[in-house]
């Protein structure tokens, strides 16, 4: 890291807060009003009242880059020269970039910077699934970064929830050894990539929709189920929830349900594995980004298929296969799902994992997707994962973020691989200062993806797109799915 020229910068920067802070407010209103971003100049980043988490401890920038996305920057008081560039979970699923969001996760991952590390975020250009775009954008902020405040000793890159796919793809296309990318910190990851870590979400789909009749109901327009919900459609989550409650009670307490009402949840929760407590969350992303996918990334082409899934757990398991709709993905679009968001296990740096073993959102098994992945790559000595018994999805200790990204930095200073017993020890230290508790589990290893999430034909095998396939894809105009 260039030491002589970072605090100057900074110091600049401050100096120019006024100005920078009008561009920003006529940037932000632009945004709104419904402005094209300026794909021109650039402007610096403009310094920012930092979010409470850090008050007093760190400067604070935000921006947008010449693709429109909006970005946060923080460089603690006393920094240690290397950098942490966060790549978000979602998808969103707004038109534009969202300037809020960026400086959202700067304060749910202010941990990083209380520990010492600079951070940069991006809330991607625009709303909407685009693994590849994404991996981009976060990788526009690192050298967003560089530009304005020198080269950092060490750059990580962490993905949270999508987010960790997004790093994922970002340490195989940016993250060659040598390369600006010098580890990868993955946490409750969606690993099992674009092609098959959504298969659940088509059971729930389907299933829901043999039970329930109400998305769409008989007396409205009729379309598959793979595109999630009709191009036109005006329903929103309120009516979504509002059909959810109709069919199931899910939001009554169990007394309150009627018999109906309750067979038709615990037949739901029992097929499709969906915890009963983020049904609601796990419906919308099979019926709204489904939509989006479908619609408005892949030109009404379905990249989902249940033929040959044999569903059971109900009370008329029978019944279920013989009622549900069955539909085969269209082999270009399963193709360009695959190459935006699936990967290859091609990693070249070290990638340390953390995960809830009872995630309720991205299944642990996710995990085991990601290992069967690198150890298919021949990549899996780039690998460790660690896990905890903790049973959220995106708000696990903060003890455990910092005690991660120290290990990760520990492993790539020193070349001594951790473990997960080794991880687990650490993390006491940590948790003097920030008493969330440490939680591992150092002898878990998830069961394989398939016996959580009912494989496809073909689907027993990992990677789900090799790098062999990637290459071949990549030559194809128009492959994958636009910025």
């Amino acid at each position: 890291m260039d030491r002589s020229r970072t605090p100057a910068r900074i110091r600049r920067t401050s100096r120019r807060r006024t100005g920078l802070l009008a561009s920003l407010a006529a940037a932000l209103t632009a945004a709104f009003a419904g402005a094209p971003p300026a794909q021109a100049a650039t402007p610096p980043p403009a310094a920012v009242s930092c979010p409470a988490e850090l008050d007093g401890k760190a400067t604070c920038y935000t921006g947008q880059d010449a693709h429109g996305a909006y970005y946060a920057i923080a460089v603690p008081e006393h920094w240690n020269g290397s950098l942490v560039v966060h790549a978000h979970g979602g998808p969103d699923l707004g038109t534009g970039s969202d300037p809020a969001r960026s400086v959202d996760d700067l304060a749910r991952w202010s941990v990083m910077v209380k520990e010492g590390y600079a951070w940069a975020g991006s809330s991607y250009r625009r709303g909407g699934y685009g693994t590849r775009m994404a991996a981009e954008d976060t990788e526009n902020v690192r050298r967003l970064f560089v530009e304005n405040f020198g080269k950092p000793r060490r750059t990580y890159v962490h993905g949270q929830s999508w987010g960790g796919d997004v790093a994922a793809k970002v340490v195989e296309v940016y993250g060659r050894r040598g390369g600006p990318y010098d580890g990868a910190l993955l946490t409750s990851g969606v690993l099992g990539g674009g092609s098959r870590g959504y298969d659940y979400r088509v059971d729930l789909r389907v299933v829901y929709q043999y039970y329930c009749h109400n998305m769409p109901r008989p007396t409205e327009p009729q379309y598959p189920l793979w595109q999630g919900l009709r191009a036109d459609s005006t329903l929103t989550t309120a009516g979504l929830r509002a059909r959810l409650q109709e069919c199931t009670g899910y939001a009554s307490a169990p007394q309150e349900r009627t018999a109906l009402q309750q067979r038709n949840l615990d037949d739901i929760l029992a097929v499709t594995g969906v915890p009963e407590r983020t049904l609601e969350s796990h419906l919308r992303f099979a019926v709204f980004t489904f939509r989006d996918i479908v619609r408005d990334r892949l030109g009404g082409r379905n990249p989902f298929s249940d033929q040959g899934v044999r569903y059971s757990g109900s009370h008329d398991d029978k019944a279920l296969n013989a009622g549900v709709e069955r539909f085969t993905a269209d082999p270009t679009a399963l193709r360009d799902l695959s190459y935006d968001s699936d990967l290859t296990g091609k990693v070249s740096i070290p990638v340390l994992t953390l995960h809830a073993i009872d995630d309720p959102t991205a299944f642990v098994e996710h995990e085991a997707a990601y290992r069967a992945t690198l150890r298919g790559a021949h990549r899996d000595r780039y690998l460790v994962q660690t896990f905890t018994h903790e049973s959220e999805h995106s708000a696990l200790s903060d003890a455990e973020y910092a005690n991660s990204i120290a290990a990760l930095d520990g492993w790539v200073r020193t070349g001594r691989k951790p473990t997960p017993r080794s991880i687990t020890g650490s993390c006491a230290a940590f948790d003097r200062t920030y008493a969330t508790g440490c939680f591992y589990d150092p002898d878990f290893r998830p069961a394989s993806y398939a016996s959580r999430v009912r494989p496809r034909p073909g689907g027993l095998r990992w990677p789900a797109m090799t790098a062999a396939q990637e290459k071949r894809w990549s030559r194809i105009d128009g492959v994958g799915i636009a910025p």
